[in-house]
């Protein structure tokens, strides 16, 4: 099984070149990681000044990768957990037949879930990078990663 947080550092290193290639370089001190290994409680706030890149991994694969701007503190600590906004990952969850199988999944309640089966990653960068540069560490780590609840 992988590691998942190897996954994300040999990520973040290979996308310090894309960015270099993109021409926006940015330095691997500029990125800050939290790794919130299962079970995990959601951030609480958005740190002020940050915008992130954040995914959840479970049952070895990644399950979703998404980002938020300095303003998008609700998406960020909860939406994904409730499924109230579109493209969650608890709504991708609730809709998945495959899920009515797993041990202690709850249609109804996805998020319980994911706080108890799922490991999570931030990815912070300043909000004084341009937007550009988040939405390219989003898509390098989509393609990269391969989510299952992505596209």
């Amino acid at each position: 099984m992988s590691d998942w947080r190897e996954e994300i550092e040999h990520a973040l290193d290979a996308f310090i070149s894309v960015a270099e290639l993109a021409g926006n370089p940015i330095a691997r001190a500029e990125i800050q990681v939290e790794y919130l290994p299962a079970p995990h409680r959601p951030p609480t706030h958005l740190p002020a000044g940050k915008m992130a890149v954040y995914g959840f991994w479970g049952d070895g694969v990644w399950l979703k990768i998404g980002k938020v701007g300095p303003k998008s503190a609700a998406r960020y600590c909860y939406q994904h957990y409730n499924g109230d906004a579109p493209s969650t990952l608890a709504g991708s969850l609730a809709s998945d037949p495959k899920m009515r199988k797993v041990a202690g999944f709850k249609r109804n309640d996805p998020g319980e879930w994911m706080k108890a089966s799922t490991s999570r990653v931030n990815i912070l960068l300043s909000s004084q990078r341009e937007r550009e540069l988040l939405s390219l560490l989003e898509a390098f780590l989509h393609l990269r990663l391969r989510p299952r609840y992505e596209g």
